[in-house]
């Protein structure tokens, strides 16, 4: 079945190729746009994944794909996702399997449920299972991506898009910060900077897993690339008593002077 079938829509979503298995850090979208967020699609149905994956990558966001329940499982343990799209007709094992695997594991990922099987009992045992929320096929794909927000937000204790400290103020959705009420003008990652470190702000943030959020498995990433962002925010964030501390050779925290 074309991918366009599994869409309430007459306009099917534009993708491009997507490699399998591989993220990458699409074009920034200004509106509705999460820029930090990482994703794992587990759907067997290229199509149908290439189209997902397009628009999620089309609003910012990183994206993994897999085709099968075991190295959903694998992946999902090994690192950090904000959301796991999960399909339940999968070529190796379940996925209601996958579920159970990684909420035995401790796994607290948000589990997107996205399937063809809409039986009421279907529905009742994935959430019995532990996923957070259920979505059958077809479906209208602007639904699909408004619940994977939603899914980030709640993950992350922050249903309100809005992350403010002292006199700094970002919006999660329309892409924008202010500082003292003025506008700030942020490029796509140096606003991926401010928004991890708003969200955990006061707590000190490894650099390591600072470069997972903010460059893709893709991008050429120079040993100072980083710094280059750090010291670009830090410019931007001048008067607003808000500043980057660096703890060295740990990562950095976001505090108010």
């Amino acid at each position: 079945m074309h991918a366009a079938g599994f869409f309430n829509t007459s306009t099917p979503p534009k993708t491009g190729r997507i490699p399998r298995l591989h993220t990458t850090l699409a074009t920034f979208h200004q509106a509705d746009t999460e820029c930090t967020m990482r994703v794992l699609i587990v759907e067997d149905d290229a199509a149908l994944s290439r189209a997902l994956a397009g628009a999620l990558r089309g609003n910012g966001l990183l994206v993994d794909e897999v085709e099968e329940g075991r190295s959903a499982v694998r992946l999902a343990l090994g690192q950090h996702y904000n959301v796991l799209v999960l399909d339940l007709g999968l070529p190796d094992i379940d996925g209601l399997d996958v579920l159970r695997q990684l909420r035995r594991a401790k796994c607290t990922t948000p589990v997107l449920i996205l399937t063809a099987r809409d039986a009421p009992s279907d529905r009742v045992k994935g959430l019995d299972l532990g996923a957070d929320d259920y979505l059958a096929k077809p479906f209208d794909l602007g639904e699909f991506e408004a619940r994977i927000r939603a899914l980030n937000r709640r993950g992350q204790g922050l249903p309100d898009p809005t992350l403010s400290m002292g006199a700094l103020v970002l919006n999660r959705s329309s892409a924008e910060a202010w500082v003292n009420g003025h506008r700030i003008d942020l490029r796509r990652r140096e606003f991926a900077v401010l928004e991890a470190l708003l969200i955990r702000q006061g707590k000190l943030i490894l650099r390591e897993r600072l470069i997972t959020e903010i460059f893709g498995d893709d991008d050429p990433v120079t040993p100072n690339a980083l710094e280059v962002q750090i010291t670009r925010v830090r410019q931007k964030l001048k008067g607003s008593g808000v500043e980057i501390q660096s703890v060295r050779n740990l990562g950095y925290l976001l505090s108010t002077r």
